[in-house]
């Protein structure tokens, strides 16, 4: 071949490269970068999901269910709008409120004012106009179909679902208007002069001298209601109509996950016990806010009690070791319903208690952290030692961080991974099996990692003023 030829095909070979790399850079939307550790590396997309104003309102980021979605207030000059996936609302006069993405996360909706009068905006569509909206404003039904929302006209107040208006009342309580688990049914407390009812499927309950939080609770086959209601000086739940034993004060009230059964802790004097299927507890000095809970399987029940300055965790009604503390909302059982597992405190340390074994003692726990795998297992947890933050997993801790990302703990479906963002120098990462990826200025509050499959996980993170999309792939070596 000749000088000129060879030439010419040079030419032609950087040519074709060129345009490739002319073609990813503009052209393809997103990034690839690869990072290896041992045993996996992974392959992280960005898919570019838009970009945030600069006159965004701060703290008013909401993310979507799936992580996937974002959206959040902004202001031009006296007037407002929504930013959702980076595309404007209408402006607005005041600032809209109770921005909320449906279960699916497929619609999102939230009230506005234009002209002193309210209205809720679903999905961009803007509803009738009342004098007022009340809280917690607009609400999705769980299947993400229907859509409900308390209002008021003069004073009076109403639900509205579906668009149709109910009946007038003095009002409306919180926390509005509640929808069965299966999405058909509907309930809500209403006032009439000094008296308060519950409404279920538009018929009225019993009136009594008032309802206590949180309101009506259906079960979870939404075959049931239950709630608590005062009539004098006295408290007793109303179970399918039916009133119970009254008593001094009131407390958390669940139904068991077969909705067979009924548990809530309740009070008498200074003392506080738990009632199980109508059944009384032993007294104690108080019961811990949150408690008690029923295993997945309905059959065992376990709750926080406390007694002359020390906390213990009874679990079908065998009290278990004293502490100084339990970690408020950290009693969960294992998806299988054997296990059971808290964080506790003795003096300065903290430490987690698996099946009445403590672990190692840190500075701290962290908040909702604890987590059993899917197959029941494995668990994990954030602690804390001096100002540095480690994930434990199945007793082995990982690298120190500046901090662990609320909420983003996670094993993957089939147990055997386990991933969460963490926080370095102010910049972000998500981890997977002790693999760093990527380096971000932010994982968007409220953005959960998400396992889309054992082997790919997704989230949401921000670099300067643009939002990504974080496709991860775990490759195994």
């Amino acid at each position: 071949m000749g000088k000129g030829n060879k030439k010419m095909w040079l030419g032609i070979v950087v040519f074709i490269i060129l345009v490739f790399m002319f073609v990813v850079y503009f052209f393809y939307p997103s990034g690839v970068w690869h990072t290896k550790g041992k045993g996996i590396s992974l392959s992280i997309r960005e898919v570019p999901r838009g970009v945030i104003r600069a006159d965004k309102v701060p703290k008013t980021f909401v993310v979507s269910p799936d992580s996937k979605r974002y959206a959040y207030l902004a202001k031009r000059g006296d007037k407002w709008l929504v930013v959702v996936d980076g595309e404007e609302s209408k402006e607005y006069d005041m600032s809209p409120v109770g921005l909320i993405f449906s279960a699916d996360s497929h619609r999102v909706a939230y009230g506005s004012i234009r002209g002193g009068m309210q209205f809720v905006v679903v999905d961009g569509v803007e509803g009738k106009e009342y004098d007022g909206i009340g809280e917690p404003g607009v609400i999705f039904s769980p299947d993400s179909r229907r859509v409900a929302y308390s209002a008021g006209r003069g004073d009076k107040m109403f639900v509205v679902v579906d668009g149709e208006e109910g009946k007038e009342y003095d009002g409306i309580g919180e926390p509005g208007v509640i929808f069965s688990p299966d999405s058909h049914r509907v309930a809500y407390l209403a006032k009439r002069g000094d008296k308060m009812f519950v409404v279920v499927d538009g018929v009225e309950g019993k009136e009594y001298d008032g309802i206590g939080e949180p309101g009506v609770i259906f079960s979870p086959d939404s075959r049931r209601v239950a709630y608590w209601a005062m009539r004098g000086d006295k408290w007793f739940i109303v179970v399918d109509g039916e009133e119970g034993k009254e008593y001094d004060g009131f407390g958390d009230l669940i139904f068991s996950p077969d909705s067979r059964r009924v548990a809530y802790s309740t009070g008498r004097g200074d003392k506080m016990f738990v009632v199980i299927d109508g059944e009384e507890g032993k007294e104690y000095d108080e019961i811990m806010e949150g408690s008690p809970i029923f295993s997945a399987d309905s059959r065992r029940v376990a709750y926080s009690a406390k007694r002359g300055g020390k906390w213990f965790v009874v679990v079908d009604g065998e009290e278990g070791k004293e502490y100084d503390g339990i970690g408020a909302g950290s009693l969960i059982f294992s998806p299988d319903s054997r296990r059971v597992m808290y964080s506790a405190g003795r003096g300065n340390k903290r430490f987690v208690v698996v099946d009445g074994e403590e672990s190692k003692g840190y500075d701290g726990i962290g908040a909702g952290s604890l987590i059993f795998s899917p197959d029941s297992r494995r668990v994990a947890y954030s602690a804390k030692r001096g100002d540095k933050w480690v994930v434990v997993v199945d007793g082995v801790e990982g690298k120190e961080y500046d901090g662990i990302g609320a909420g983003s703990l996670i094993f993957s479906p089939d147990s055997r991974r386990v991933a969460y963002s963490a926080k370095r120098g102010g910049k972000w990462v998500v981890v997977v099996d002790g693999v760093e990826g990527k380096e971000y200025g932010v994982v968007l509050t409220g953005s959960n990692l998400v396992f889309d499959s054992p082997t790919h996980l997704h989230t949401l993170a921000g670099r300067g003023n643009e939002v990504f999309l974080l496709e991860i792939d775990i490759v195994e070596k």
